[in-house]
């Protein structure tokens, strides 16, 4: 890892003297190239530079304690030697993470869908829950969420809510949440107090471009409708809303979000081509046989987390077996535990698997 970690380092000083040179300064093309390489490797240089000081700085305590015989120089110097190894623990780790495979896909947007499945009007309003989870982790991250179409409950929950989600690398760090979520607690409407199990679906799509994926306009079947949800009186009787359906793959898609017709036309083309995009992923990695070791099944069977409200409080990864008790704060928004502890549990073992219902405590 260090060989890679010091040769990424030589790579980016050359790059840095590169955007000095007039040969690049002065050819818009080559400088911009130069620029977004260079920019590329800035994080992970100043994470390896962050390390070796943690390093130097260890050393520095370790002989500090050899050479000392003063009691409290020793014990500020055990103090410190302790802080820096936890430190040093940390920044490895995250090291590693800078350092797997990357995916093509990584810097794009998203169309994030989350779905009910079983447990009727309680997965509804866990849907809802989630999906103020998810736009919560956007907000941290200072990315943009945009509702493109939901479909509310009876019980004031969504039956689905479809979402795009801009921002910076937004795919790398969702990728992974796609796949089952399921909640145990007792229902609001459960009369007798009794625990409950519910299921969603969540769905992460990487934005699809059109040079990504062709469509033909033969193969659509675009109608237009009246919208159902808020924005005013017009919204209710004019035919903005519009579904495209593909013909060759029946997938179809809605969009609402917009008063203009051509808007949410130019939307459900976005979701359409990450459908479709997403698809073609799914097809290559079918032809191979397996699944690429950096990947993991994600199919809507597969349960990835379990969030348990009663009798306890717990929120617990299938896949990793990370677990975490601070419910509201996971459900605020905090979910780079899970997302880091995923990625490092792909570094170290080459590939996970989603594991069976092999906790009969845990739903």
């Amino acid at each position: 890892m260090f060989d890679r970690l010091e040769q990424t380092e030589a790579r980016y000083e050359e790059l840095t003297q590169a955007l000095a040179s007039p040969d690049i300064t002065n050819d818009s093309a080559k400088y911009q190239k130069t620029a977004k390489a260079h920019s590329d490797l800035v994080p992970i240089v100043e994470k390896f530079r962050e390390y070796k000081e943690l390093k130097k700085g260890i050393e520095g305590s370790k002989a500090l304690l050899a050479s000392e015989t003063d009691p409290e120089m020793r014990t500020y110097a055990q103090d410190e030697l302790t802080e820096l190894e936890a430190r040093i623990i940390a920044v490895e780790q995250e090291l590693k993470i800078m350092l797997l495979p990357k995916d093509p896909n990584d810097e794009k947007n998203v169309i994030l869908e989350i779905r009910a499945g079983t447990g009727g009007d309680e997965a509804t309003l866990f849907v809802a829950e989630i999906f103020r989870m998810y736009s919560r982790f956007a907000e941290l991250q200072g990315w943009k969420v945009d509702v493109l179409s939901s479909s509310e409950s009876s019980a004031g929950g969504l039956k689905e809510v479809i979402a795009m989600v801009e921002g910076k690398r937004v795919y790398s760090r969702l990728k992974y949440e796609s796949g089952v979520h399921r909640v145990q607690r007792v229902p609001e409407t459960e009369q007798q107090g009794r625990v409950h199990t519910s299921a969603i679906t969540v769905a992460v799509l990487p934005e699809a471009e059109e040079v990504d994926v062709k469509i033909e306009a033969k193969d659509l079947r675009i109608d237009t409708f009246c919208s159902s949800g808020p924005g005013g009186q017009s919204v209710n009787t004019t035919y903005s809303a519009v579904r495209i359906t593909h013909i060759p793959t029946n997938i179809v898609v809605g969009c609402q979000a917009q008063r203009s017709q051509s808007k949410n036309r130019e939307l459900a083309m976005k979701m359409l081509r990450s459908r479709l995009y997403d698809l073609e992923i799914q097809k290559r990695q079918a032809h191979t046989d397996k699944l690429d070791e950096s990947k993991l099944d994600i199919s809507f069977g597969s349960q990835i987390r379990s969030y348990v409200m009663q009798p306890y409080r717990l929120i617990k990864d299938h896949r990793t077996k990370f677990e975490v008790g601070d419910v509201d704060r996971v459900m605020d928004g905090d979910l780079d535990p899970f997302i880091r502890s995923y990625l490092m549990a792909k570094k170290t073992k080459g590939g996970l698997e989603v594991q069976p219902d092999d906790d009969a405590d845990v739903a």
